[in-house]
């Protein structure tokens, strides 16, 4: 296994979007290292979630958890998931505006606006189809990687930009308002 180098805001495979796995290919030796050194990457990091492409693999693959993560210890738990090839669907109109940052986007924050609800389909590290329901932080987590698929970053969803703060300034003067 190994720490993958994430690609930083600016590098263009963050905004190329990535392809669909084929289905015979999730059980080859790469897609399941890749996997595995995702999952070490996020953990290591302490993300909640990992795009591929955010470690220069322009593939439809995502890895999230949430399990007493210091970067966000107020919030749920959402056991580990692999995501490939996943699609979402909205299952209502209702968004809520909350404080989202990112990996390829160092020490930043803003506030944006997600579905609360959501349908997910996708397959897991075996093949397997997956077709839930994710809600609240769950679903903003997948909203997130899942845009990374589509070559967006967060900053393309905020609304308005007077909430992007560093993260020292988000724990001083945001995090209790």
């Amino acid at each position: 296994m190994a720490i993958l180098k994430v690609a930083p805001l600016g590098n263009p495979i963050l905004r190329n979007g990535a392809g669909e796995i084929a289905p015979d290919q999730i059980s080859s030796a790469a897609v399941r290292a890749l996997i595995r050194d995702m999952i070490e990457t996020m953990k290591e990091y302490d993300g909640v979630g990992l795009a591929a492409v955010q470690v220069h693999e322009a593939k439809q693959l995502a890895v999230l958890e949430v399990a007493d993560n210091p970067r966000y210890p107020e919030k749920g738990r959402v056991p580990l998931a692999v995501l490939i090839n996943p699609k979402i669907t909205p299952l209502s109109e209702e968004m809520e505006d909350d404080w989202e940052g990112c990996l390829s986007i160092a020490d930043l924050r803003g506030k944006v606006p997600r579905y609360k609800t959501i349908q997910v389909q996708a397959l897991d590290q075996n093949g397997k189809e997956l077709d839930f329901i994710a809600s609240g932080f769950h679903a903003r987590v997948i909203q997130h990687e899942w845009d990374h698929l589509q070559g967006k970053v967060f900053l393309d969803r905020m609304r308005d930009l007077s909430t992007l703060t560093h993260l020292k300034e988000y724990g001083r003067y945001w995090v209790n308002r």
